[in-house]
């Protein structure tokens, strides 16, 4: 059995595949969580997804509504790795309106 890392914070953004989110979530006005993505230099698949959330935060304008702001996800991994992936409703950054997927935190398996 192989001994298995702490899970690690690390807030870092990953790189979807092209065309690997799921249509029917995109349906549902969800962000299409990528089936293949590519962090810190390594290609992943997602296996499973063990978990999903969101989180909201008011109005930026000042009334009482909430708006979904993540769409959080656990997920399971290949190669194994069992990683907390996040989406942002709003880029950060307005100079890169594509960098909203992040990997938040993450456990892998050491050999």
């Amino acid at each position: 059995m192989a001994a298995q890392d702490a899970e690690r914070f690390v807030s870092e953004p990953m790189a979807p595949e092209p065309g690997s989110g799921s249509a029917s979530a995109a349906a549902r006005g969800e962000p299409a969580l990528p089936e293949r993505f590519t962090w810190r230099g390594t290609a992943y698949r997602v296996a499973a997804v063990l978990e999903k959330w969101k989180t909201t935060g008011p109005c930026h304008s000042g009334s009482r509504e909430q708006y979904v702001r993540r769409h959080w996800y656990h997920v399971r991994t290949e190669p194994p790795a069992v990683m907390t992936v996040y989406c942002d409703r709003q880029a950060r950054d307005r100079r890169r309106p594509k960098a909203r997927w992040w990997v938040y935190t993450a456990t892998t398996d050491a050999s």
